[in-house]
C-alpha cells in the first residue's frame, strides 16, 4: 500500500525537516519510508526517521496518536493516477471523504471534520474566511512525502479539528555537485477526445558546494476536460472553480546554509497559480433521469476561477544547543482565491441601486495575507533522563477580505486575526519503555478585529429566509477568545512491534467568520457580542492497537469526538454554503491490514473506515441533544480499500479498489431521502518499469469504466441540476521520470 502506519503526537514543524531528511529526499524514489516499532526507528538503509509532524525527535512508538506517512514513490504514483495531492490522500485514506474533483474542497472531511492543510508545518487554511482552496497551493512534484495526522489536536494551532495534512517539500541535496529530476507526462480520457488531452512537464536542479546548497524547480501542467464513463463531459462549476480544463504553473526554490556542525538555515520560496481556461459553461442535468450535469463550449464572462498562493519561509534547526534540539521558523503567505462568474445573476449580489434586480452579474475574490513565527526547544530533563520536555511558542497574524471584483463591493469585511499560543509537552518513559506517558497544554489566545461595515443589499441567509433585500449596518468589534487546551495519552508496548494506546486531545479552530459576517441580516448586530463567531472546540478520544511484526502490519483504532458548538456547512440553492453552529458528535472505527506474501515482491493490503455523526437540529432552541445524521457535506461514507502491490527488479505494479458503501440519513430534521447515497466502487491500476535512463509509467483511473454520481453531488440539494456531477470515467496517464 506504500503507507507506513505510525502513531504520533500531533503538531507540525517544518524546521525539523532538515533533521528528518531520508534518502527519498535525495531523489531516490525507490526507497520507501518504513517505520519500525522499536526506539531505534530506522529504515532499511539505517537512517533514523523523524516524523516532522510530531515536533519531537522521539520515535513514533513513543507517541499516542495515529499518523500515516505517504512516501515519495507512492505519492508520485497516486498523483499520476488521480492528478493532485488531495486526490492521492483521499484515495489512500478510508476515513477521508471522496474529493469533489473541483478546485474547491468545501465539504471534504477527515474523520468527519475539516482537515488542516500545511506545507512544512505552515498552515494553508485562511482562519477567518475559508475559501477551501488550501489543497491546491503547491504542485506535488515538489513534495517529498505527506504526513497525515488523524483527529483533533491543538498542538498544530488553529485548524485541523479533523486532522492535519502536512506536505513536506523536497529536501536539500546530500552529495556534492549537481543533481536533479525531470518529469514529462501526458493524459487522456478513455476515448482520447481532443479536449481531454493534458500534459505536464517539470524539472528540478539541485546543487551542493560545501556548506551551501540550492534547489530550484518549475512545473507546468495543462489539464484537459474530464469525461464520465458514458463518454459525456463532466459539468463545470463556474463559481467554485475547476481543476479540469485548467493550467497550473509552480515555481519553487530552497536555499540552505550549514552555519554550524549541528545547525542549518533554510530559505524556501514557492509560487503556485492555477487558472481555469474559462471557455466552458454548465449544461443542466436531470436527477429524475439520472442524467448528470455536463459542459458545453461557452463564455461566462468575467475572470475565470483561479487560485494563487505565494509563500516564503525561513527556518533554523539545531540538534544540539544546550543538550537539546531547537527549531525556529518565520513565514509569510499570500493567497488570492478568485471565484468565477455564473451566466445567470446570483440573488446574493443584486442591488437595485446599481442595476435592476435580476440583471447584475458579479463574482467574488478572497484575499489573504499571513505572517507568522514558530519556535520550540526539546531536551531531556536534567537528572531525569527518562523525561523529555518540549516548550514552544507560535504566533500567526492574518488579514482577510472577500470583495466583489466586478463592482468593488465588500462582501466579507476586512478582518484582522491575531493568534498567540505558548505550549509545553512532556513524555515520560517508564519500566524501560514498557509504558510511556505523554501530555501537555497549549494556551490559545485569539483576537479578531472587524471594522464597522454594511452588508450587501441582498444577504445570503438570515436563518429563515434564503434572501433578504436591504443591506444592514453592522457594528464591528474586537472579540477575543482564549482557551487552555489539554492533551494526554498512555502507550503500552509489551514487546517490540506490539503496542496499545489511549489518548485525549482538544482541538481548536475558528468558525468561518467570513461566511457568518457576510450573512448578518439583523440591523444593529454588534460583532463584539455575536456568539455565532465563537471558536469551535472539539474533544477527541482515541483507543488503538498496533501489530508490526514480520510480514504483518495491522492496526485498529476507535475514536469519538464532540463539540458543543460545532460548525456545519449547509448547502444553499445559489451554490454557496451557510454556516450553522450546533452540537456535533462523531464516532468511528478504522482498521488497516497489510501482509507481505510468500511470493517475492507481493504485498496485499486493505483498510476499512466506519464513521457516524449526528448533530442537534434544533437551531432556534438548541437542547444539546444530537438527533439528526450529518449529511454528505459534513461526513464521509463508510469505505473499504483493497490493494495489491508487486515490485521485483525494474518492474513495479499496483491495483487498488475503493468501495464506498451506501448510506441512508435519518433524524429529527427529516433529511430528504433523495439525498441518500447509493454507493459505488472504483478500481485503478499503475505499472512502472525502471530503466537506466529513467522510469516509464502508465496509470489508469477507473479501469472498469464504472459510471457513478460523486458522493458530494449525490447527497446535497436534490433539486440542483447544475451541480449534479458524475465521477470520472476511465482515463490514462503515460509518463517518464528521470533522476540525475
Amino acid at each position: 500500500m506504500g503507507i507506513a502506519r505510525v502513531v504520533g503526537l500531533v503538531a507540525l514543524a517544518a524546521a525539523q525537516q532538515a533533521m528528518a531528511e531520508t534518502p527519498a529526499a535525495k531523489g531516490n524514489a525507490a526507497i520507501p519510508v518504513v517505520v519500525a516499532a522499536a526506539d531505534d526507528d530506522t529504515q532499511a538503509g539505517g537512517d533514523t526517521i523523524v516524523v516532522t509532524a510530531a515536533r519531537t525527535v522521539l520515535p513514533p512508538n513513543a507517541l499516542p496518536l495515529t499518523i500515516d506517512i505517504i512516501d515519495k514513490p507512492v505519492l508520485d504514483q497516486q498523483i499520476a493516477i488521480s492528478g493532485s495531492i488531495t486526490d492521492a490522500v483521499a484515495t489512500l485514506t478510508p476515513s477521508f471523504s471522496p474529493t469533489r474533483g473541483k478546485l474547491s474542497g468545501a465539504g471534504e472531511t477527515l474523520r468527519g471534520r475539516s482537515p488542516l492543510y500545511a506545507i512544512n508545518g505552515i498552515p494553508q487554511t485562511t482562519p477567518l474566511r475559508d475559501g477551501s482552496r488550501d489543497g491546491f497551493t503547491i504542485d506535488g512534484f515538489f513534495i517529498d512525502r505527506v504526513e497525515l495526522i488523524y483527529g483533533s489536536n491543538a498542538l498544530q494551532g488553529v485548524g485541523g479539528t479533523g486532522g492535519i495534512v502536512n506536505q513536506v517539500t523536497v529536501g536539500p541535496p546530500r552529495t556534492e555537485g549537481v543533481s536533479g529530476r525531470v518529469l514529462v507526462q501526458g493524459s487522456a480520457a478513455d476515448r482520447f477526445e481532443d479536449d481531454s488531452l493534458g500534459g505536464k512537464a517539470a524539472g528540478l536542479v539541485q546543487y551542493k558546494a560545501g556548506l551551501f546548497d540550492a534547489t530550484v524547480g518549475a512545473s507546468y501542467e495543462k489539464r484537459g476536460a474530464f469525461y464520465d464513463a458514458r463518454g459525456r463531459r463532466i459539468g463545470v462549476n463556474l463559481t467554485q472553480g475547476e481543476t479540469q480544463d485548467s493550467r497550473a504553473l509552480d515555481l519553487f526554490g530552497r536555499f540552505g546554509l550549514a552555519v554550524r556542525p549541528t545547525g542549518r538555515l533554510d530559505l524556501i520560496v514557492n509560487r503556485f497559480a492555477l487558472n481555469g481556461d474559462g471557455d466552458d459553461v454548465a449544461l443542466a442535468g436531470n436527477r429524475l433521469r439520472g442524467l448528470p450535469t455536463s459542459s458545453v463550449r461557452g463564455h461566462p464572462g468575467g475572470k475565470s476561477a483561479a487560485n494563487r498562493a505565494e509563500a516564503v519561509s525561513l527556518s533554523y534547526t539545531d540538534s544540539d544547543i544546550g543538550g537539546g534540539a531547537l527549531t525556529a521558523q518565520l513565514f509569510f503567505n499570500r493567497t488570492h482565491d478568485t471565484f468565477g462568474r455564473e451566466l445567470t445573476p446570483i440573488a446574493t449580489f443584486q442591488d437595485p441601486a446599481i442595476a435592476p434586480v435580476g440583471t447584475l452579474l458579479d463574482q467574488s475574490e478572497n484575499r489573504s495575507r499571513k505572517l507568522g513565527a514558530r519556535a520550540s526547544y526539546e531536551r531531556a530533563v536534567l537528572g531525569w533522563e527518562a523525561l523529555v520536555a518540549t516548550i514552544g511558542f507560535d504566533s500567526l497574524f492574518d488579514r482577510t477580505e472577500q470583495r466583489l471584483i466586478g463592482t468593488n463591493r465588500v462582501w466579507v469585511p476586512p478582518s484582522d486575526f491575531q493568534n498567540l499560543a505558548p505550549f509545553v509537552q512532556a513524555n515520560l518513559k517508564l519500566v524501560d519503555g514498557l509504558v510511556r506517558l505523554a501530555g501537555g497544554v497549549r494556551w490559545e489566545n485569539v483576537k479578531v478585529r472587524i471594522d464597522d461595515y454594511h452588508t450587501l443589499a441582498s444577504t445570503t441567509y438570515d436563518g429563515r429566509n434564503p434572501a433578504t433585500y436591504g443591506g444592514v449596518s453592522v457594528k464591528g468589534g474586537t472579540p477575543g477568545f482564549d482557551q487552555l487546551l489539554k492533551n494526554g495519552g498512555v502507550i503500552v508496548e509489551p514487546m517490540a512491534g506490539i503496542r496499545a494506546y489511549a489518548s485525549y486531545a482538544e482541538g481548536f479552530t475558528m468558525a468561518d467568520i467570513g461566511r457568518i459576517t457576510r450573512a448578518v441580516g439583523t440591523p444593529g448586530t454588534d460583532l463584539g457580542n455575536f456568539r455565532a463567531i465563537d471558536p469551535v472546540i472539539s474533544n477527541n478520544r482515541e483507543i488503538g492497537v498496533e501489530v508490526k511484526r514480520g510480514p504483518l502490519d495491522a492496526s485498529a483504532t476507535y475514536f469519538w469526538s464532540s463539540s458543543d458548538k460545532g460548525q456545519l456547512l449547509i448547502a444553499l440553492s445559489n451554490e454557496n454554503f451557510q454556516v450553522q453552529r450546533q452540537r456535533v458528535e462523531i464516532e468511528g472505527l478504522e482498521i488497516n491490514l497489510a501482509v507481505r506474501m510468500p511470493i517475492d515482491g507481493l504485498r496485499l493490503s486493505t483498510g476499512y473506515a466506519h464513521i457516524a455523526g449526528r448533530y442537534d437540529s434544533d437551531t432556534r432552541a438548541p437542547d444539546g441533544v444530537v438527533d439528526t445524521d450529518l449529511d454528505g457535506t459534513n461526513i464521509s461514507p463508510d469505505r473499504l480499500n483493497a490493494a495489491a502491490d508487486f515490485a521485483r527488479g525494474p518492474l513495479s505494479a499496483r491495483v487498488q479498489t475503493q468501495v464506498y458503501f451506501a448510506r441512508t440519513f435519518h433524524g429529527k430534521a427529516n433529511p430528504d431521502p433523495r439525498n441518500d447515497f447509493g454507493g459505488y466502487t472504483v478500481t485503478d491500476a499503475s505499472l512502472r518499469y525502471q530503466t537506466k535512463i529513467g522510469g516509464l509509467y502508465l496509470t489508469a483511473q477507473n479501469i472498469f469504466n464504472r459510471f457513478y454520481i460523486d458522493y458530494n453531488s449525490d447527497t446535497r440539494l436534490p433539486t440542483d441540476i447544475l451541480n449534479y456531477y458524475a465521477g470520472r470515467g476511465r482515463s490514462f496517464t503515460l509518463g517518464w521520470d528521470m533522476r540525475f
